[in-house]
């Protein structure tokens, strides 16, 4: 599960907080000071959840970054600092779930968060969402989760849909991401009794899979990335299985790999995300048991999970055009590029309303010439070495997320 939100709904988030039962510890004007004009002001500190997940926000009045020191895996303390915080005094305040207490300290022009456990738990994911019409401030978000004595340091395993290759080492993605890495999810698309698009002489599903084979070991190279693929041989896995996985190992990106059908004379790579029309699928892929519609976080409302449900949504949207813009600029350099590069559709794979996600039409399979490229293990090394370079770049820039 995972607790990405995006841009407001109005009054009703105001609603789905009272009626979620969040903790809010007001804080009158008068119990921070700007240390300066381009300090950030914390405003309030506000906690909701149980003892499964805990979700703190920190409202401040500019945009902030935090730096993770601990992450709750050692000594039942969660510590994250914000550069650039301006406080004048210690603030602190009860807990609520998996939070025994908190407190904020300012540290010479920045502020430090320590965030002392109840119970054995782990920070989940962190982000930063916008001001949004009824939510006039930025709101940096916690989200911390249970974790058993015998998981600590684990994750929950990934399953794949029937018939797929469950990904290699999904037991030990915790362990690797607390190395600063994130976690990326290679979806190669088609696969099994689905070939695809047919070009004279490859099908999509082989293309595909050389490509996502190819850029997981671009990407591992690094050392900064755990890479995990959808499909790992010629099996097929169901739309939504794909999506699953991701939203399963908790990832930071989804990436779909696919090559296009069309006119011989129609040839260049394009980059899509998810449409208008396709958010009001997403409950395709949400379980009955999704964490957006938890009782324990909604007040068994649906109305207030379905507010949630948009906020995730809007946030993970905005986040996966960014990275695709970015990823259009990189693999431009390198192949050739429809038109209108970046498109939006109503796709099943890019529904997780929690995962920024794009899909890759890496070229057409029936274009001779992007067929040739497609094919071609030293085109392909070119292609997926620029797509490795715009996920370096996502993850470099501040995009308003928090990162380690």
């Amino acid at each position: 599960m995972r607790g990405r939100m995006g841009a407001g709904a109005g009054k009703r988030w105001t609603a789905a907080i009272i009626a979620g039962g969040l903790i809010v510890v007001a804080l009158g004007a008068g119990a921070f000071a700007q240390a300066s004009a381009a300090l950030s002001d914390v405003l309030r500190v506000r906690l909701g959840g149980d003892i499964a997940e805990t979700r703190l926000v920190i409202d401040v009045d500019r945009s902030v970054s935090g730096k993770l020191i601990n992450d709750g895996s050692t000594g039942r303390e969660v510590v994250i600092a914000f550069p650039r915080v301006g406080m004048s005094g210690d603030l602190k305040g009860a807990g609520q779930g998996v939070v025994r207490r908190w407190s904020m300290e300012p540290k010479g022009g920045s502020a430090r968060l320590t965030i002392e456990l109840a119970q054995n738990a782990e920070v989940a994911r962190r982000f930063l969402l916008p001001p949004s019409e009824g939510a006039p401030h930025y709101r940096y978000v916690i989200d911390l989760k249970s974790v058993g004595p015998a998981t600590r340091g684990q994750r929950s395993p990934v399953v794949a849909a029937a018939g797929a290759v469950p990904p290699a080492r999904a037991a030990s993605i915790k362990a690797s991401r607390r190395g600063g890495r994130k976690v990326i999810v290679i979806d190669a698309g088609h696969g099994g009794h689905d070939p695809g698009a047919l070009g004279r002489n490859a099908q999509e599903k082989d293309v595909t899979l050389a490509a996502a084979k190819a850029l997981k070991s671009r990407l591992e190279k690094t050392g900064r990335y755990t890479v995990i693929l959808t499909r790992e041989s010629d099996v097929y896995v169901p739309l939504d299985g794909r999506v699953k996985i991701a939203r399963r190992a908790d990832a930071d990106l989804f990436i779909s790999l696919h090559a296009d059908a069309g006119p011989e004379t129609t040839s260049g790579a394009s980059v899509y995300t998810l449409s208008e029309k396709g958010e009001g699928r997403v409950s395709k892929v949400l379980g009955k048991d999704d964490w957006l519609m938890n009782a324990s976080l909604t007040g068994g409302d649906r109305g207030v999970g379905q507010i949630l449900l948009d906020l995730s949504q809007r946030s993970t949207k905005n986040r996966s055009a960014a990275f695709a813009e970015l990823l259009v600029d990189e693999i431009s350099t390198v192949t050739p590029m429809l038109r209108r590069s970046h498109r939006d559709a109503n796709l099943m794979v890019l529904l997780a309303p929690d995962v920024p996600a794009v899909l890759l039409e890496m070229g057409f399979i029936t274009s001779p010439s992007d067929e040739a490229l497609l094919t071609s293990s030293s085109s392909r090394s070119r292609l997926v070495n620029q797509i490795g370079d715009a996920i370096d770049r996502w993850f470099s820039r501040d995009l308003r997320v928090a990162s380690n």
